[in-house]
């Protein structure tokens, strides 16, 4: 009479794209447990080719109704996830759900967990890292997942340093999640248009902050963030990995698809200049500064 609790943990790339008739079926047949995306992202399992390197499993996920999907960038944060899916479909349980979690392969230090991070970890986002120096210019907001939220967090430095720009980060664990919930409010305004309209968990959080430059980046294809992007002030700017992608080091494809820290820099750069914030020769600084190609092929195309 006591509950197992799966946990299958697989090659990211292996999950939706190749069984992904299986994962419908255990959807249809209320199943339970964990998914693990293992090796996930498309810049994190270099030198193994294209049949490893995943920027697009998300998007496959966010297609199973009952699939609650998450793209966590630190320990702290996978644990968060994992002890609500437990309590969610096990201890008190409303709906029949299951999950799909990425995991990275790729080293590097686990921060510690900032306090009262739990509602946004579970929701889809919260600030990481504030900014911390003093500027005229307007906020920016670097929204990072998995891996490349370390990208964001040295934009943050670099754009500060460099460039006088105040930026705050902040970690995007679901985007799905977050438009979600969105959905569901606007389903219930609309459907309730006499009564004081709900307002949801992405446009609270961001209404606090106002106008800016709003930029997320991830090692997954531009349309995982910007599945969010109608509810942000202003709309949401996506750095993605949309392409192919090579056999390559990280560093070298991270610039080939224009998602590590120099193009995040000078892509907020350019968000700033389309508003007027700032001067286009401040973009031009940059790619100058950062050694970025401007003629270089489209990531897009290879």
């Amino acid at each position: 009479g006591v509950p197992t609790i799966p946990f299958f943990i697989y090659y990211s790339m292996f999950g939706f794209q190749r069984i992904g008739d299986l994962i419908w079926a255990a959807a249809d047949m209320r199943t339970r447990g964990f998914l693990l995306g293992a090796t996930a992202g498309r810049t994190t399992l270099n030198g193994e080719g294209l049949q490893h390197e995943d920027g697009h499993s998300l998007l496959h996920a966010s297609t199973v109704p009952n699939l609650i999907c998450y793209d966590p960038a630190y320990a702290y944060e996978l644990a968060v996830i994992l002890r609500d899916g437990i309590r969610r479909m096990y201890e008190q349980v409303t709906d029949d759900y299951f999950y799909y979690i990425t995991l990275y392969n790729e080293n590097y230090a686990m921060a510690a967990m900032p306090a009262d991070a739990t509602e946004g970890i579970l929701k889809g986002l919260y600030k990481l890292r504030p900014g911390e120096t003093k500027s005229k210019l307007p906020k920016v907001h670097l929204f990072g997942s998995g891996p490349i939220l370390l990208h964001t967090l040295t934009a943050q430095k670099m754009l500060a340093e460099h460039f006088g720009v105040n930026a705050d980060v902040w970690s995007a664990t679901s985007y799905r999640e977050l438009r979600r919930d969105a959905l569901e409010v606007e389903r219930w305004n609309m459907l309730h248009p006499q009564q004081q309209p709900r307002t949801s968990y992405v446009q609270q959080v961001l209404s606090r902050e106002g106008e800016g430059v709003y930029l997320a980046a991830s090692d997954y294809m531009r349309q995982v963030p910007e599945m969010i992007s109608r509810w942000v002030p202003g709309g949401l700017f996506a750095l993605g990995t949309d392409g192919f992608g090579r056999s390559d080091t990280r560093a070298a494809l991270r610039r080939h698809f224009e998602v590590d820290a120099e193009c995040i820099t000078m892509a907020a750069l350019w968000q700033l200049a389309q508003r007027g914030a700032i001067k286009p020769a401040v973009v031009q600084q940059a790619i100058q500064k950062f050694g970025i190609n401007p003629e270089k092929i489209s990531p897009m195309r290879a």
